[in-house]
């Protein structure tokens, strides 16, 4: 279980600024502390400036957790994918959400603005932060992916 003591961070594109808004608004008034890395607008922005911002924000352990967005929420994730410490998962639906955290201890859930309802992005936002991850089995394959082993 998410603790609300700490901050969460959120970054976007403009392709994502309403969903950020959206689960901006929810999560503090659900009682988290949510930092927004931007973007601050509609207008059109480039989504590596916003994602790179939380990933290295996350891969120095300066948040343990983020939520990125922009249209399809590939090249967000991309971009944060590009961090060591950084286990970004497209996730489209709560199930996603959930596995993703059960199965790969993800620590940023990226949301596609442009195919996902903003009532199912929030509970695939609660669910990515609630759900522990199960260690055992999974441990050794989060290990692998750390590794960079060719």
């Amino acid at each position: 279980m998410w603790d609300k003591e700490k901050t969460l961070a959120l970054a976007s594109d403009h392709a994502g600024f309403q969903l950020k808004e959206f689960l901006l608004s929810k999560l503090r008034e659900s009682g988290y502390k949510v930092h927004d890395f931007g973007t601050f607008s509609s207008e059109s922005t480039d989504y590596p400036d916003w994602a790179h911002k939380l990933g290295h924000a996350v891969n120095i352990d300066e948040f343990s957790k983020g939520i990125v967005m922009c249209g399809s929420g590939n090249g967000v994730n991309m971009v944060v994918n590009k961090y060591p410490n950084v286990r970004g998962a497209l996730c489209w639906n709560s199930e996603q959400a959930k596995l993703t955290r059960q199965h790969n201890d993800a620590n940023v859930l990226s949301l596609p603005a442009r195919f996902i309802d903003f009532q199912d992005a929030w509970v695939a936002a609660e669910l990515f932060l609630n759900t522990e991850f199960e260690g055992g089995r999974h441990q050794a394959r989060v290990d692998k992916v750390s590794s960079c082993i060719i």
